[in-house]
C-alpha cells in the first residue's frame, strides 16, 4: 500500500497552540485523507514549526531539522509575525518566496503538491482589545495579498481561510483558551479546505 507523506511549515497556527495536537489543521488534515482514502496509508504529518516564528526564523528551523528528501504534500502558513513585529511586506515578499521555493523543493519540484495557507487576522479576537484593529486588519491584508500573488506566480495553490476566520475571531468556540489562537474547531474549516485541495491532487 502506498504511504504519502506530509511536511507542514508555520508557526504557532501549524502547530496548534493552546490546542491538543491532534486538533491541530495539519493533523485534521491527515485524518481527514484517511477516512476519504482508505486505500492509501499516510503518514502523520512531520511539522517544522514554533510560537512567534517569524519567515527568516522558519528558514532557519528547516536548515537545523532532519527532513526527508521530498514528500507528496507540503503545506505552508507563515508571515503572521512578520507583521505582528512590524516588518516591511518588502522584506516579507523577499523571504516568502525563498520558503516558497524551499516548500518546492521538498515537494519534488511538483509545485501542484504545495499549499499555502493565508494569514490570520488576530485583529478580530479578543487578544486585539485596546489595539488599532483596522490597522492590524490592513497590514494582514496586504501582507496577505503579497503571499497570494508570490503563491500564484509559482503555481501552488493558495487557501484564504482569512475571511471566514474574521467571522469566527470573536467567536468563544472558535478560540484557544489564550483568546488569540483558534480551537480545534476552527482548525476544522481550515483542515476541510486543504482537504478538498489536496484530494484533487491525490
Amino acid at each position: 500500500m502506498q504511504l504519502l507523506t506530509y511536511l507542514a511549515l508555520g508557526d504557532s497556527y501549524t502547530i496548534g497552540e493552546q490546542v491538543p495536537v491532534f486538533e491541530s489543521f495539519p493533523y485534521q488534515l491527515i485524518q481527514i485523507l484517511r477516512r476519504q482514502f482508505p486505500d492509501i496509508r499516510f503518514a502523520a504529518p512531520e511539522i517544522v514549526a514554533k510560537t512567534g516564528w517569524t519567515t527568516d526564523e522558519l528558514s532557519e528551523g528547516i536548515t537545523a531539522s532532519s527532513l526527508l528528501p521530498q514528500y507528496n504534500v507540503v503545506s505552508l502558513l507563515i508571515g503572521v509575525n512578520n507583521q505582528y513585529r512590524g516588518r516591511t511586506v518588502e522584506r516579507y515578499q523577499t523571504e516568502f518566496e525563498a520558503l516558497l521555493k524551499t516548500a518546492i523543493h521538498f515537494a519534488g519540484n511538483d509545485s501542484s503538491r504545495v499549499f499555502v495557507v493565508s494569514i490570520p487576522d488576530w485583529g478580530v479576537t479578543p487578544f486585539a482589545s485596546g489595539r488599532d484593529v483596522t490597522a492590524i486588519a490592513a497590514a494582514i491584508d496586504a501582507y496577505n495579498n503579497a503571499c497570494r500573488k508570490i503563491t500564484e506566480s509559482y503555481n501552488c495553490t493558495y487557501l484564504d481561510i482569512t475571511q471566514s476566520q474574521r467571522i469566527d475571531g470573536a467567536n468563544d468556540e472558535y478560540l484557544a483558551g489564550d483568546r488569540l489562537h483558534p480551537s480545534g474547531k476552527e482548525y476544522a474549516k481550515w483542515a476541510e479546505k486543504l482537504a478538498k485541495a489536496v484530494a484533487a491532487t491525490l
